[in-house]
């Protein structure tokens, strides 16, 4: 396709959205004038605006326009039992109703913990926070104290949070905190090691995200995480897994499927429920930092722990036996596979990446191994996709990434593909 004919698709798709979506566009124009571009949460949003929702049941959202949308986000992964699953929220109202928090530990918490520790091999002892974010930047600071060093590496295209030193360099955040951080390639051993043997000495931690996320669902090679687990421990630096997304994946996380341990891991999203939620831990001598009479580190939080998340959290994990999430991992593994089955039978230059229960489609034929070739992708066709799968009652995030839900089949799996099919097939030229 030329620039014109995919300009011509998308001004198709927005019309069509436009005018089936009148009432969000009051409630866009409404939120402009107290919420910076309307929203208060940059991740959300995307132009001309997203639909405004009231409802969310089972596998399904519902608009203020009243269309009725089958739920590929799930509040970016973290509704992995659907909307208003009945168990988890009996257990959250059981909770709140002998209080919603305290200044003091409950019963929850240690529940939850204990399901964690027990689920996740590499896990000796964890604290919780109320966000992935703050998970990923306490374990930042416990690397820092355990090793003595300030600097950390990470991954180009990966995504640890909004904290100063997972977006560093970037607008507000100081040039001194950027200059703590060091940039790796990704799934390139290579390249790895070339900046590990120059800088592998300083780095506090090596974080990753086994999966990158926002990068487009792009699976780690297994070599490469051996790889990295061998580097970190020559070097003396904490080998950090971000499961914030890849918990879904398996009972121990991601890390249980590439037969690596971490000495730390970030967690939230499932583990709360769909109530706020964070979550890090690791090796014993490590998290012993934060212990609050033999430990360095104090750290608090209002809501660490809160009784009805961790009650939620709790009946969530209890129904996400090994049968429920194999589950899951063969209707994305069915989703992927009829999407680029679609792709190919119909001789459009795209593919699907991803693992078990997590997928994206990157409109492209150039192979995705890296955040680099999903940002040649021309964006306005990414946009083609997304509101084209907007129009036909598909709710996916604006770059196109999905996941599955337990109350999804195979009929929302298939009516995807399908829709997938239909845009293809409607597109101009």
């Amino acid at each position: 396709m030329d620039k014109e004919q995919i300009a011509a698709a998308l001004r198709q798709e927005l019309d069509r959205y436009r005018r089936d979506n009148p009432l969000s566009v009051q409630m866009a124009r409404r939120a402009q004038k107290v919420l910076p571009g309307g929203t208060t949460r940059t991740t959300t949003y995307f132009p001309p605006f997203p639909p405004f929702l009231v409802l969310g049941e089972g596998c399904h959202v519902v608009d203020v326009d009243g269309n009725r949308r089958v739920d590929y986000l799930n509040n970016y992964t973290s509704l992995i039992c659907g909307h208003a699953h009945p168990d988890i929220l009996k257990a959250a109202q059981a909770a709140q109703e002998g209080g919603t928090a305290f200044a003091a530990p409950t019963e929850y918490e240690v529940v939850l913990a204990e399901m964690l520790c027990e689920r996740i091999e590499s896990l000796d002892l964890v604290r919780f926070t109320n966000s992935g974010t703050e998970a990923t930047m306490a374990a930042l600071r416990v690397a820092r104290v355990y090793t003595g060093r300030s600097k950390v590496g990470r991954f180009e295209g990966s995504y640890h949070g909004t904290h100063d030193y997972a977006n560093a360099p970037g607008p507000g955040v100081p040039d001194e905190v950027s200059g703590l951080m060091v940039d790796l390639p990704f799934n390139d051993e290579d390249g790895c090691r070339k900046v590990l043997e120059r800088v592998g000495h300083e780095l506090a931690a090596i974080i990753i995200e086994p999966v990158l996320g926002a990068a487009g669902y792009i699976p780690a090679r297994p070599d490469f995480l051996r790889f990295l687990r061998e580097a970190a421990t020559a070097t003396g630096s904490v080998l950090i897994f971000d499961e914030v997304q890849t918990l879904r994946l398996h009972r121990g996380g991601a890390q249980a499927i590439y037969g690596v341990s971490p000495d730390l891991s970030a967690f939230a999203k499932i583990i709360g429920g769909g109530f706020p939620v964070g979550a890090f831990g690791g090796a014993g001598e490590i998290m012993e930092t934060m212990n609050p009479v033999s430990g360095d580190i104090s750290w608090g939080g209002t809501f660490n722990g809160n009784p009805v998340t961790a009650a939620a959290g709790v009946a969530c994990l209890e129904m996400l036996t090994d049968a429920a999430i194999n589950h899951l991992n063969q209707l994305g593994e069915r989703a992927m596979e009829g999407i680029s089955r679609v792709f190919a039978e119909m001789e459009f230059p795209g593919q699907v990446t991803g693992m078990g229960s997590l997928f994206n489609l990157h409109p492209t034929s150039e192979p995705v191994q890296d955040v680099h070739a999903v940002n040649r992708i021309d964006p306005d066709l990414k946009r083609v996709i997304h509101f084209g799968l907007l129009n036909r009652g598909f709710f996916l995030s604006s770059r196109i990434s999905a996941c599955i839900s337990t109350p999804m089949t195979n009929a929302e799996v298939d009516g995807l593909i399908s829709a997938t099919a239909d845009i293809i097939e409607n597109l101009p030229g």
